[in-house]
Protein backbone atom coordinates (compact mmCIF):
# COMPACT_ATOMS: atom_id res chain seq x y z
CA UNK A 1 0.00 0.00 0.00
CA UNK A 2 1.14 3.61 -1.05
CA UNK A 3 2.33 6.42 1.72
CA UNK A 4 2.61 9.87 1.23
CA UNK A 5 5.84 9.73 2.40
CA UNK A 6 6.66 7.51 -0.54
CA UNK A 7 8.57 8.82 -3.14
CA UNK A 8 6.27 10.34 -6.52
CA UNK A 9 7.03 8.01 -9.47
CA UNK A 10 10.36 9.08 -11.65
CA UNK A 11 8.42 11.25 -14.35
CA UNK A 12 10.64 11.05 -17.56
CA UNK A 13 12.12 14.39 -18.95
CA UNK A 14 13.07 15.29 -22.96
CA UNK A 15 16.32 16.38 -21.54
CA UNK A 16 17.49 13.20 -19.93
CA UNK A 17 16.35 9.61 -21.50
CA UNK A 18 14.46 7.35 -20.01
CA UNK A 19 16.60 4.74 -17.69
CA UNK A 20 13.53 2.29 -17.67
CA UNK A 21 14.71 -0.47 -20.40
CA UNK A 22 12.28 -2.93 -21.51
CA UNK A 23 12.51 -6.51 -20.80
CA UNK A 24 15.09 -8.55 -22.01
CA UNK A 25 17.05 -5.56 -23.33
CA UNK A 26 20.45 -5.81 -22.69
CA UNK A 27 21.72 -3.35 -19.81
CA UNK A 28 23.03 0.01 -20.92
CA UNK A 29 26.33 1.15 -21.21
CA UNK A 30 28.37 2.76 -19.04
CA UNK A 31 30.53 4.51 -22.16
CA UNK A 32 30.40 8.05 -22.77
CA UNK A 33 28.98 7.72 -26.67
CA UNK A 34 31.40 8.05 -29.19
CA UNK A 35 32.23 11.34 -31.72
CA UNK A 36 31.60 11.33 -35.48
CA UNK A 37 34.24 9.85 -37.29
CA UNK A 38 37.45 11.71 -38.87
CA UNK A 39 38.47 11.09 -42.33
CA UNK A 40 41.76 9.54 -42.20
CA UNK A 41 44.95 11.54 -42.83
CA UNK A 42 45.92 11.04 -46.39
CA UNK A 43 49.76 9.77 -46.61
CA UNK A 44 52.58 9.87 -49.31
CA UNK A 45 51.99 6.85 -51.26
CA UNK A 46 55.95 6.49 -52.25
CA UNK A 47 57.08 6.51 -48.79
CA UNK A 48 54.01 6.62 -46.00
CA UNK A 49 54.70 9.95 -44.73
CA UNK A 50 51.88 12.16 -43.57
CA UNK A 51 50.52 15.14 -46.22
CA UNK A 52 48.18 17.49 -45.69
CA UNK A 53 45.25 17.33 -47.48
CA UNK A 54 45.98 20.76 -49.52
CA UNK A 55 49.62 19.36 -50.64
CA UNK A 56 49.78 18.16 -53.90
CA UNK A 57 53.76 17.16 -53.14
CA UNK A 58 55.43 14.72 -50.58
CA UNK A 59 57.60 17.01 -48.76
CA UNK A 60 60.21 14.08 -48.05
CA UNK A 61 60.28 12.78 -51.64
CA UNK A 62 58.80 15.00 -54.11
CA UNK A 63 56.30 12.35 -55.04
CA UNK A 64 52.57 13.82 -56.78
CA UNK A 65 49.88 13.42 -54.02
CA UNK A 66 46.69 11.09 -54.99
CA UNK A 67 44.60 13.19 -57.76
CA UNK A 68 47.38 16.10 -58.43
CA UNK A 69 49.70 16.48 -61.83
CA UNK A 70 52.00 14.73 -60.67
CA UNK A 71 50.68 11.67 -59.17
CA UNK A 72 50.36 10.01 -62.65
CA UNK A 73 54.34 9.55 -63.21
CA UNK A 74 57.78 10.09 -61.67
CA UNK A 75 58.43 13.86 -60.56
CA UNK A 76 61.27 14.47 -63.53
CA UNK A 77 58.51 14.03 -65.93
CA UNK A 78 56.87 17.20 -65.04
CA UNK A 79 60.22 19.39 -64.85
CA UNK A 80 61.15 18.22 -68.20
CA UNK A 81 58.11 18.94 -69.87
CA UNK A 82 58.24 22.32 -68.11
CA UNK A 83 61.73 22.92 -69.56
CA UNK A 84 61.24 21.77 -73.13
CA UNK A 85 58.52 24.36 -73.45
CA UNK A 86 60.68 27.15 -72.53
CA UNK A 87 63.07 26.21 -74.74
CA UNK A 88 60.94 26.18 -77.26
CA UNK A 89 59.63 29.83 -76.46
CA UNK A 90 62.92 31.29 -75.93
CA UNK A 91 63.76 29.80 -79.62
CA UNK A 92 60.72 31.36 -81.08
CA UNK A 93 61.93 34.91 -79.75
CA UNK A 94 65.27 34.47 -81.26
CA UNK A 95 64.05 33.56 -84.41
CA UNK A 96 61.66 36.61 -84.63
CA UNK A 97 64.17 38.97 -83.61
CA UNK A 98 66.59 37.44 -86.07
CA UNK A 99 63.98 38.31 -88.63
CA UNK A 100 63.73 41.61 -87.80
CA UNK A 101 67.37 42.82 -87.62
CA UNK A 102 67.67 41.05 -91.20
CA UNK A 103 65.38 42.79 -92.38
CA UNK A 104 66.08 45.94 -91.34
CA UNK A 105 69.76 45.74 -92.21
CA UNK A 106 68.66 44.50 -95.56
CA UNK A 107 66.41 47.63 -95.96
CA UNK A 108 68.53 49.98 -95.12
CA UNK A 109 71.54 48.81 -97.56
CA UNK A 110 70.05 49.13 -100.72
CA UNK A 111 70.62 52.58 -101.00
CA UNK A 112 73.79 52.25 -100.87
CA UNK A 113 73.88 49.49 -103.44
CA UNK A 114 72.35 51.72 -106.03
CA UNK A 115 74.87 54.68 -105.09
CA UNK A 116 77.59 52.25 -106.10
CA UNK A 117 76.48 50.83 -109.36
CA UNK A 118 76.08 54.76 -110.53
CA UNK A 119 79.98 55.88 -109.74
CA UNK A 120 82.07 53.57 -111.71
CA UNK A 121 80.11 54.83 -114.85
CA UNK A 122 82.22 57.74 -115.90
CA UNK A 123 85.05 56.01 -115.04
CA UNK A 124 85.29 53.70 -117.99
CA UNK A 125 85.32 56.31 -121.22
CA UNK A 126 82.99 54.90 -124.23
CA UNK A 127 84.88 54.82 -127.89
CA UNK A 128 83.31 57.72 -128.66
CA UNK A 129 84.38 59.86 -125.40
CA UNK A 130 87.74 61.73 -125.64
CA UNK A 131 89.66 60.93 -122.36
CA UNK A 132 90.86 64.66 -121.89
CA UNK A 133 87.64 66.72 -121.39
CA UNK A 134 87.46 70.39 -121.53
CA UNK A 135 86.43 71.63 -117.59
CA UNK A 136 83.04 72.32 -117.67
CA UNK A 137 81.82 75.48 -116.62
CA UNK A 138 79.63 75.55 -113.17
CA UNK A 139 75.81 75.95 -114.50
CA UNK A 140 76.52 74.76 -117.91
CA UNK A 141 74.92 71.71 -119.68
CA UNK A 142 77.93 69.03 -120.85
CA UNK A 143 77.71 68.59 -124.17
CA UNK A 144 76.70 64.78 -125.12
CA UNK A 145 78.73 62.73 -128.10
CA UNK A 146 76.65 61.49 -130.72
CA UNK A 147 75.12 58.40 -130.57
CA UNK A 148 76.26 57.80 -126.76
CA UNK A 149 73.97 56.84 -123.99
CA UNK A 150 73.22 59.60 -122.01
CA UNK A 151 74.19 59.29 -118.60
CA UNK A 152 71.60 59.38 -115.82
CA UNK A 153 72.51 62.09 -113.07
CA UNK A 154 71.39 60.63 -109.44
CA UNK A 155 70.29 63.34 -107.14
CA UNK A 156 72.40 63.25 -104.37
CA UNK A 157 75.15 60.84 -105.18
CA UNK A 158 78.91 61.56 -104.11
CA UNK A 159 80.75 64.20 -106.88
CA UNK A 160 83.26 61.96 -108.71
CA UNK A 161 86.68 61.43 -109.15
CA UNK A 162 87.97 64.88 -111.02
CA UNK A 163 90.75 63.04 -112.78
CA UNK A 164 88.20 61.66 -114.69
CA UNK A 165 85.65 64.20 -114.74
CA UNK A 166 87.60 67.73 -114.80
CA UNK A 167 84.14 69.22 -112.98
CA UNK A 168 86.49 70.64 -109.87
CA UNK A 169 90.38 71.23 -109.47
CA UNK A 170 92.12 69.22 -106.83
CA UNK A 171 93.98 70.78 -103.44
CA UNK A 172 96.72 73.04 -103.99
CA UNK A 173 99.58 71.70 -101.96
CA UNK A 174 102.73 73.93 -101.40
CA UNK A 175 105.80 72.47 -102.11
CA UNK A 176 108.01 75.63 -101.21
CA UNK A 177 108.98 75.41 -97.35
CA UNK A 178 109.20 78.35 -95.81
CA UNK A 179 112.31 79.95 -95.00
CA UNK A 180 113.56 82.00 -91.94
CA UNK A 181 114.11 85.33 -92.98
CA UNK A 182 117.24 86.23 -91.95
CA UNK A 183 117.82 89.57 -90.00
CA UNK A 184 121.16 90.23 -92.91
CA UNK A 185 123.51 90.54 -90.05
CA UNK A 186 126.93 88.61 -88.48
CA UNK A 187 126.91 88.90 -84.90
CA UNK A 188 130.19 89.03 -83.83
CA UNK A 189 130.87 86.30 -80.93
CA UNK A 190 131.18 88.60 -77.38
CA UNK A 191 132.64 86.93 -74.32
CA UNK A 192 132.58 87.84 -70.89
CA UNK A 193 134.71 88.18 -67.92
CA UNK A 194 133.08 85.58 -65.95
CA UNK A 195 131.44 82.76 -68.59
CA UNK A 196 129.86 79.26 -68.33
CA UNK A 197 132.20 76.37 -67.84
CA UNK A 198 132.51 74.28 -70.70
CA UNK A 199 133.07 76.96 -73.65
CA UNK A 200 134.73 76.12 -76.86
CA UNK A 201 136.46 78.49 -78.88
CA UNK A 202 137.86 77.95 -82.05
CA UNK A 203 141.31 78.60 -83.42
CA UNK A 204 144.88 77.63 -82.99
CA UNK A 205 144.87 73.62 -82.67
CA UNK A 206 141.06 73.39 -82.74
CA UNK A 207 138.11 73.26 -81.05
CA UNK A 208 138.54 71.56 -77.63
CA UNK A 209 136.60 72.04 -74.80
CA UNK A 210 138.40 74.60 -72.07
CA UNK A 211 137.31 75.65 -68.22
CA UNK A 212 136.25 78.85 -67.60
CA UNK A 213 138.14 81.79 -67.95
CA UNK A 214 139.98 83.81 -65.48
CA UNK A 215 138.31 86.45 -63.89
CA UNK A 216 140.24 89.76 -64.59
CA UNK A 217 140.30 92.97 -62.54
CA UNK A 218 139.26 95.99 -64.41
CA UNK A 219 142.22 97.27 -64.39
CA UNK A 220 143.88 94.61 -65.83
CA UNK A 221 144.92 95.31 -68.96
CA UNK A 222 147.50 97.95 -70.17
CA UNK A 223 149.14 99.09 -73.27
CA UNK A 224 152.40 98.06 -73.43
CA UNK A 225 154.83 100.50 -75.55
CA UNK A 226 158.19 100.13 -74.70
CA UNK A 227 159.36 102.33 -77.46
CA UNK A 228 157.19 105.42 -76.60
CA UNK A 229 154.70 105.67 -79.48
CA UNK A 230 152.45 108.43 -78.35
CA UNK A 231 149.61 107.30 -76.11
CA UNK A 232 147.06 109.48 -78.51
CA UNK A 233 147.65 106.73 -81.15
CA UNK A 234 146.12 103.82 -78.57
CA UNK A 235 142.80 103.37 -77.43
CA UNK A 236 141.09 102.39 -73.67
CA UNK A 237 142.90 99.31 -72.92
CA UNK A 238 140.30 97.97 -70.32
CA UNK A 239 137.99 97.57 -73.33
CA UNK A 240 139.62 94.74 -74.00
CA UNK A 241 138.58 92.83 -70.89
CA UNK A 242 134.77 94.08 -70.66
CA UNK A 243 133.24 91.16 -72.06
CA UNK A 244 131.98 93.46 -74.60
CA UNK A 245 133.15 92.47 -78.29
CA UNK A 246 131.86 95.45 -79.66
CA UNK A 247 134.36 97.51 -78.30
CA UNK A 248 137.92 97.08 -78.31
CA UNK A 249 141.33 98.25 -77.60
CA UNK A 250 143.32 99.91 -80.83
CA UNK A 251 146.71 100.70 -81.74
CA UNK A 252 147.64 103.32 -84.58
CA UNK A 253 149.39 101.77 -87.51
CA UNK A 254 152.41 104.42 -88.56
CA UNK A 255 152.23 104.72 -92.51
CA UNK A 256 155.86 105.84 -92.53
CA UNK A 257 156.96 101.93 -91.29
CA UNK A 258 153.77 100.05 -92.16
CA UNK A 259 152.90 97.35 -91.77
CA UNK A 260 155.63 96.93 -89.58
CA UNK A 261 154.21 97.57 -85.49
CA UNK A 262 155.84 97.15 -81.99
CA UNK A 263 153.25 97.59 -79.16
CA UNK A 264 151.34 95.25 -77.59
CA UNK A 265 148.58 94.62 -74.77
CA UNK A 266 149.75 93.44 -71.58
CA UNK A 267 147.26 91.34 -68.73
CA UNK A 268 148.58 92.07 -65.15
CA UNK A 269 146.84 89.01 -62.99
CA UNK A 270 148.64 89.88 -59.98
CA UNK A 271 149.77 86.40 -59.05
CA UNK A 272 151.52 84.01 -60.71
CA UNK A 273 149.03 81.45 -62.43
CA UNK A 274 149.23 79.03 -64.70
CA UNK A 275 147.81 79.38 -68.14
CA UNK A 276 146.98 76.87 -70.64
CA UNK A 277 145.41 78.95 -74.08
CA UNK A 278 144.42 82.26 -74.66
CA UNK A 279 141.51 83.54 -76.96
CA UNK A 280 142.00 86.84 -79.02
CA UNK A 281 138.58 88.26 -80.87
CA UNK A 282 139.95 91.26 -83.27
CA UNK A 283 137.89 93.29 -86.31
CA UNK A 284 141.42 93.23 -87.95
CA UNK A 285 142.15 89.92 -88.70
CA UNK A 286 145.90 89.13 -90.19
CA UNK A 287 147.79 90.64 -87.43
CA UNK A 288 151.17 88.98 -86.71
CA UNK A 289 150.86 88.39 -83.20
CA UNK A 290 153.18 86.19 -80.36
CA UNK A 291 152.54 85.88 -76.64
CA UNK A 292 154.85 86.42 -74.09
CA UNK A 293 154.87 85.55 -69.86
CA UNK A 294 156.52 86.86 -67.13
CA UNK A 295 156.87 86.19 -63.51
CA UNK A 296 158.98 89.13 -62.27
CA UNK A 297 157.64 91.80 -59.74
CA UNK A 298 157.92 94.64 -62.53
CA UNK A 299 156.55 94.74 -66.04
CA UNK A 300 159.97 94.25 -67.97
CA UNK A 301 160.94 97.47 -70.09
CA UNK A 302 161.65 95.85 -73.45
CA UNK A 303 159.91 92.92 -75.61
CA UNK A 304 163.74 91.14 -75.73
CA UNK A 305 164.52 91.53 -71.77
CA UNK A 306 164.85 87.97 -70.96
CA UNK A 307 162.41 87.94 -68.33
CA UNK A 308 160.16 87.29 -71.09
CA UNK A 309 159.39 83.72 -71.80
CA UNK A 310 157.64 82.66 -75.26
CA UNK A 311 154.57 81.47 -74.51
CA UNK A 312 153.61 80.44 -78.50
CA UNK A 313 154.95 80.86 -81.86
CA UNK A 314 155.19 83.69 -84.02
CA UNK A 315 151.73 83.68 -86.17
CA UNK A 316 149.19 85.18 -88.24
CA UNK A 317 145.54 85.66 -87.22
CA UNK A 318 143.40 84.70 -90.21
CA UNK A 319 140.34 84.82 -88.74
CA UNK A 320 138.18 87.14 -86.10
CA UNK A 321 138.19 84.41 -83.32
CA UNK A 322 141.48 82.72 -82.56
CA UNK A 323 142.43 80.18 -79.75
CA UNK A 324 145.92 79.88 -79.32
CA UNK A 325 147.32 77.47 -77.39
CA UNK A 326 150.28 78.69 -74.65
CA UNK A 327 153.73 75.84 -74.42
CA UNK A 328 154.95 74.81 -70.72
CA UNK A 329 151.81 75.21 -68.70
CA UNK A 330 153.24 74.00 -65.69
CA UNK A 331 154.85 77.15 -65.08
CA UNK A 332 153.33 80.30 -63.73
CA UNK A 333 153.09 83.75 -65.06
CA UNK A 334 151.71 86.92 -63.50
CA UNK A 335 152.60 89.23 -66.39
CA UNK A 336 150.94 87.67 -70.28
CA UNK A 337 151.13 89.89 -73.49
CA UNK A 338 149.77 89.93 -76.45
CA UNK A 339 152.44 91.40 -78.94
CA UNK A 340 151.72 92.77 -82.31
CA UNK A 341 154.95 93.12 -84.90
CA UNK A 342 152.76 93.32 -88.51
CA UNK A 343 149.90 95.04 -89.36
CA UNK A 344 147.38 93.38 -91.84
CA UNK A 345 147.48 95.26 -95.04
CA UNK A 346 143.64 96.26 -94.89
CA UNK A 347 144.99 98.60 -91.78
CA UNK A 348 147.68 100.55 -93.51
CA UNK A 349 145.97 103.53 -93.99
CA UNK A 350 147.77 106.46 -95.50
CA UNK A 351 149.27 109.44 -93.86
CA UNK A 352 146.27 111.57 -94.09
CA UNK A 353 143.63 108.78 -92.57
CA UNK A 354 146.28 105.98 -90.68
CA UNK A 355 144.87 102.72 -90.23
CA UNK A 356 144.90 100.55 -86.97
CA UNK A 357 144.41 97.33 -85.54
CA UNK A 358 142.23 95.87 -82.59
CA UNK A 359 141.88 94.19 -80.06
CA UNK A 360 137.74 93.44 -78.89
CA UNK A 361 138.23 90.68 -75.95
CA UNK A 362 140.92 89.22 -74.82
CA UNK A 363 140.73 85.97 -72.02
CA UNK A 364 143.49 83.71 -70.39
CA UNK A 365 142.15 80.09 -69.66
CA UNK A 366 144.00 78.65 -66.44
CA UNK A 367 145.88 75.15 -66.86
CA UNK A 368 143.94 72.21 -65.27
Amino acid sequence: MNTVLADPPAVATPEQPSTAQAPGAPPPSSAPQSAPAMPAQPTCANCGAPMDSAQDWCLQCGAGAPGSLGAGGPSWRSAATVLAATAVLVLGAAAAAYAALTKGATHKARPATVTVAQTPTPVTPSATTPLTSTPATPGAATPQTPGATPTPKASGAPALNPLFTGSSKPPKIPIKATTPKSSGTTTTPSTTTTPSAGTKSSGGSGAEQLPPPIVLDTDAAATYNPYGYPASEFGDPSLAIDGDASTAWTAQVNPAVAPKLAEGLVIDLKSAQRLSAITLITATPGMSVQVYGSNGHTLPSSITDPEWVELSPYRVTHKHNVHIKLRDSTKAFRFVTLWISKAPATSVGTAQAPGHVSVNELELFPAT
